[in-house]
Formats: C-alpha cells, sequence, structure tokens
C-alpha cells in the first residue's frame, strides 16, 4: 500500500466545535450524529482513526483554524474578534494535538524529522502511527509577528497567512488586498524560523508578493487549478509555475465544487481529481510539484465529493486511477505522498 500524505485536515476543529472524536470511526461518527443538525451545518463526516489507517494515511497536516465573526452574524464555536481571542482559540487548538498525540499510541506529533521518520518506520511493523504536522490557517493567533517563535517552539511548521475572509496580515480570496506591513514583517520572522508559508486562501495579489519576498518554502496545502474551475480561490496557471519555480507542492482538493464549476448538475467522478492533478502536471512538466490536501471535514462532507471517496481511506483510490491514466508507479508514489515527505524532510528540524 502507498503511503499518503493528506496536507490539510480541520481536525482539532471538528473536536472542539462539533465534538468530533478522531479517534472513533467516521462511520461511528456518522451514527452518533444521526438526527442532530451537524450533517447538515458541516457534511458527512469522512475522518477517523481508523480510516487513516486502513487507507495508509501516515501523515495529516492538522490545522490550526478558527474563524474571524462575521458582521450581522452571532458568534459561533472557535470564532475570534480580536487577536487576543484568535491566539486563546489558537492555543486551544494545538494544546488539543498535543493530547492526542499524548492519548493515543497510534497518533503522534511531528515537529522534526525524528518524529516523521519513527512515523514512517512505524507503518513497515504491525502498529503504524498517523503523525500530524501543526499547520496554522490564517495567521490572527499570532498576536504580532515576533510571536511566530513562541508558536514555532510549541511545533507549529507550516503557517498561512490568511483565510477567505483575510487576517491583519494579508489579503484573502474573498476580501482582495495586498500583504499588510504585518504581513510583510511575518514573513521575515517565519523564514528566520524556518516555517514553511502556506499561501492557500491568499488573494492574487498577496500571494505574487508573498512569494517573490518570502525566503523560506511555499507551498499550497489546499488549492486547485483555476482554469478547471474559475474563482480567486483557485490557482493560475501562473501561480502554479510560480509555485513550481519554488519547489513548492500543491495539494489538491477533491470536493465537487474544487473540481467542477457545473458540480450542481454534474456527476463529479475520480476522473475529476485526476484531471485537476493531471491539469497541475501539465502546465508545470512533471509530478513532482503536486499532492493532496483534501480538506475533508472542513465545512463539507461525502455528499459533496466524488461518489467513490466516502471516507478518507477512499483517497488509497486516487492511485490505481493515475495509473490507469498512464501515471508510472514512481509518479504516483510521489503524488500520493512522496513529494510533501519531500518538503517534510527538507524543512522540519532534526
Amino acid at each position: 500500500m502507498t503511503l499518503i500524505v493528506d496536507a490539510h485536515e480541520d481536525i482539532a476543529w471538528n473536536a472542539l466545535a462539533l465534538g468530533r472524536d478522531v479517534r472513533r470511526s467516521a462511520l461511528e461518527t456518522r451514527r452518533l450524529e444521526r438526527g442532530s443538525d451537524i450533517p447538515e451545518r458541516n457534511g458527512t463526516c469522512m475522518v477517523g482513526l481508523p480510516e487513516w489507517l486502513e487507507g495508509g494515511v501516515a501523515v495529516v497536516f492538522g490545522t490550526i483554524y478558527a474563524a474571524p465573526e462575521r458582521r450581522g452574524k452571532p458568534p459561533g464555536p472557535q470564532t475570534y474578534s480580536n487577536a487576543a481571542e484568535a491566539h486563546t482559540l489558537g492555543h486551544q487548538q494545538l494544546d488539543f494535538y498535543r493530547r492526542l498525540a499524548d492519548e493515543e499510541a497510534q497518533v503522534a506529533l511531528v515537529t522534526g524529522q525524528t518524529e516523521l521518520a519513527e512515523v514512517l518506520t512505524s507503518w513497515q511493523g504491525d502498529s503504524p502511527t498517523v503523525g500530524i504536522v501543526p499547520l496554522m490557517e490564517g495567521a490572527d493567533p499570532i498576536r504580532e509577528p515576533a510571536e511566530a517563535e513562541w508558536w514555532f517552539d510549541r511545533g507549529v511548521r507550516i503557517v498561512g497567512l490568511s483565510w477567505k475572509a483575510g487576517t491583519r496580515y494579508a489579503g484573502g480570496d474573498a476580501a482582495l488586498g495586498p500583504l499588510t506591513d504585518l504581513g510583510r514583517e511575518l514573513l521575515e520572522v517565519m523564514a528566520e524560523l524556518g516555517m514553511v508559508l502556506d499561501i492557500s486562501h491568499l488573494a492574487e495579489e498577496s500571494f505574487f508578493e508573498a512569494v517573490g519576498r518570502f525566503g523560506g518554502q511555499v507551498v499550497a496545502t489546499h488549492a486547485n487549478p483555476r482554469a478547471l474551475v474559475p474563482g480567486a480561490r483557485h490557482l493560475s496557471d501562473d501561480m502554479i509555475r510560480r509555485l513550481a519555480d519554488r519547489d513548492g507542492v500543491i495539494g489538491i482538493v477533491p470536493a465537487n465544487y474544487f473540481l467542477r464549476p457545473d458540480w450542481r448538475t454534474t456527476t463529479t467522478t475520480l476522473a475529476d481529481v485526476i484531471a485537476a492533478i493531471d491539469h497541475v502536471c501539465q502546465v508545470v512538466g512533471d509530478a513532482a510539484h503536486v499532492g493532496l490536501g483534501s480538506d475533508f471535514d472542513g465545512g463539507f462532507g461525502a455528499e459533496h465529493t466524488p461518489a467513490t471517496l466516502d471516507t478518507v481511506a477512499d483517497l488509497q483510490r486516487i492511485g490505481p486511477a493515475l495509473g490507469e491514466a498512464g501515471y508510472d508507479e514512481e509518479h504516483v508514489e510521489a503524488i500520493l505522498g512522496g513529494n510533501w515527505l519531500r518538503i517534510l524532510q527538507d524543512t522540519l528540524p532534526s
């Protein structure tokens, strides 16, 4: 079985906002949520430890994600109205990952090369371990740029400056604009620390400035080609090429509305996932700069993915589909996990 790296899952948010325990099966969570409003609000659960293990999902980038309060709407779980509140929520989520790793023998927090090697080695035996790499989605929990070091010391290895609504650091895909002065300062601190920059959700203006300015590794943990689905949330071919020039990796999201503009009226299939992956490969001329970033349970569920992707275990189905599309074994392994492992092996501290 080819090992998978999934570069984007909102594990802590689902636990703290919805009470979803990732240690149980996604199918059990579905049973427990039957009759509640959770599936309607967040989709049918797709993620659980048994499914990670069944599908060979060896490493997951676990997000630290809280949403800014929206004007005219009441605050919800894990929402903030200022930097202090964002910091508190982010800290709670990071503590959740630490507790999860402490309490569950088959989950490990991956913040350095030693932990990564131990996780990968565990899949050669009878008791594999799933590694979680902390990723901050939207940098508002960092109250000021210098505080990035505090987060780094506690294990955060990847930071996305913005979410769709934008942050104090950068414009987002639904709130267009450039980097702010704070954002430029934060990039300098992150580069000095060796943090990875996630450009997902950045406004295009912020994207090009950040990629040009940032001295460290740049990735897009969950983003799809704009050529297939128009819109500011997705990456133009120029953006894809720019990331590849920086040896970045793009995590394809297998959500229907990320795959086809006509997803409401047309059946979306695994072939559409392959088309998104293949588009990146064709634009950059190789298979070294694309991977998976499912965003499963990130506001959508199984009903909004191709029918063959019922849980996170079914990411394994992408491998044979790539083979049928003409990709050889080496390229399949790179796309499913190897490309993300290269990034981690190049950037995680020893």
